[in-house]
């Protein structure tokens, strides 16, 4: 017999007290614990125990993939969604999740698919079907919130890729906690994976996010789905990326890119063509920076605009870009260089709406920065690849040969990079870009400014 007791679970977490507790000591979030039932299940006698098995008798081979018509989707995954595996997405709502798998679904080559709504109707699922493509292949909508009645469908139906939309809106009747608890996610989830795992149909869960960013429910929900994809953006701008945050069957450093149109999600497989703008003349404050998102390489535009602070109090901000880096590297201008900032108001904007963090664009927001304060454009043609120390010392940058080959590929004439990725540069071969060592940010602003 199960043996019934109950206990406090955290809402954010899932970690388990047998008290209630203001805090939670795991991730400090206050007033989130919830009394629960909790069955713990006794050992079935009898039951086979799994032996250890030797490294080498373990059969070595490649996964079988459900290949989908949008590429990008394929590139996250690593080459295609694994059959049997759990995939678990997240974003803010109204991103595009429920367009870009529908989307999906509606592409499926390998038969039928199974989509479960448990927020829509299905007739609110056959309008943004209608809006994305008039032929729907064969993709099916089921309505239908609960797990037990879910599996019965799915064993009678037999799809070859189940969605579901979303996992917080999945309960169990075996657990009496409300829908959306931890109980219920890590039970819906779990009765999920055993049917993936046991008919080897992908199933892909659509996740809600928090406040903070991060997919909502206990985190042990990560860990238990093999994929964990989060679809970012801002809803007022052309571009979202969907990102891979865990990946058991391929690279977890891979991204896509997308556009939000009216008729749904167009992959973009040249994004840096269209985060490049084509300026008549050329224009002071504007950069381009060689930068790389996960292991793919990007050209973007970064704009600065330096002006005198009306206000007395110089403003700092930025767009796309961290504050507090900007305000670091402002101040190794005006201690290492002399630039007078502490009285101008700097503004600092990535063009396109993405959001960038790599270290690499440092020296092209110090070279719109600069050329912005005296007004004098670059020389058309020019981008830069390196890091700034707190010194004034150009840092070298990892994958520079990625980042020269996607700059000579889109036209560009010159890139500037550190002095000291001289190793990686001589192992290239010859090409039509001229790469410029720069090693102090004052050589930076000497070898910038000498032909404008």
């Amino acid at each position: 017999m199960a043996k019934v007791k109950t206990a406090f679970l955290c809402q954010h977490c899932g970690m388990q007290s047998p008290k209630w507790i203001g805090k939670c000591p795991s991730c400090g979030e206050w007033n989130t614990f919830i009394e629960e039932r909790i069955e713990k299940k006794t050992t079935v006698p009898g039951q086979r125990i799994p032996e250890p098995v030797s490294l080498g008798q373990v059969e070595s081979r490649d996964e079988d993939r459900l290949v989908f018509g949008d590429e990008e989707l394929n590139r996250v995954l690593g080459g295609g969604m694994v059959k049997g595996s759990l995939v678990l997405l997240g974003g803010e709502p109204g991103i595009g999740k429920s367009t870009l798998m529908l989307q999906a679904a509606m592409q499926n080559p390998s038969g039928r698919t199974l989509y479960v709504t448990g927020e829509e109707s299905e007739r609110q699922v056959k309008m943004r079907a209608d809006r994305l493509t008039s032929d729907t292949h064969d993709c099916h909508v089921l309505a239908e919130t609960s797990v037990g009645r879910l599996l019965e469908q799915l064993r009678k139906f037999r799809p070859s890729l189940v969605i579901v939309d979303s996992v917080q809106t999945l309960h169990a009747d075996t657990i009496e906690s409300p829908t959306g608890s931890v109980s219920q996610i890590r039970e819906s989830a779990g009765e999920l994976m055993r049917y993936a795992k046991e008919s080897g149909v992908p199933v892909v869960l659509i996740g809600h996010i928090t406040k903070e960013g991060v997919i909502a429910g206990p985190k042990i929900l990560e860990h238990m789905v093999d994929t964990v994809l989060q679809f970012e953006g801002d809803r007022h701008h052309l571009f979202r990326i969907l990102r891979c945050l865990k990946n058991r069957f391929g690279s977890a450093s891979e991204l896509g890119i997308y556009t939000m149109q009216q008729d749904g999600m167009h992959p973009v497989h040249n994004p840096s063509e269209m985060l490049v703008s084509n300026y008549d003349d050329p224009q002071s404050g504007v950069a381009i920076a060689a930068t790389l998102d996960g292991l793919r390489p990007i050209m973007i535009e970064v704009q600065a605009l330096v002006s005198s602070a009306v206000y007395g109090v110089p403003q700092r901000s930025t767009t796309g870009f961290d504050l507090r880096r900007l305000n670091m590297l402002l101040a190794v201008l005006e201690k290492r260089c002399g630039f007078r900032l502490g009285s101008k108001d700097v503004f600092l904007n990535i063009a396109g709406g993405i959001r960038v963090e790599d270290p690499a664009i440092d020296l092209a927001v110090l070279s719109a920065v600069m050329s912005s304060e005296h007004d004098v454009p670059m020389q058309p043609g020019t981008c830069f690849a390196g890091e700034a120390g707190l010194s004034g010392e150009i840092r070298p940058v990892n994958r520079i040969q990625q980042r020269i080959a996607e700059a000579e590929r889109l036209g560009f004439k010159r890139i500037f990079v550190s002095k000291f990725n001289e190793a990686s540069l001589q192992e290239s071969s010859p090409s039509d870009i001229s790469v410029v060592k720069v090693s102090h940010i004052d050589e930076l602003f000497t070898r910038l400014f000498e032909t404008a």
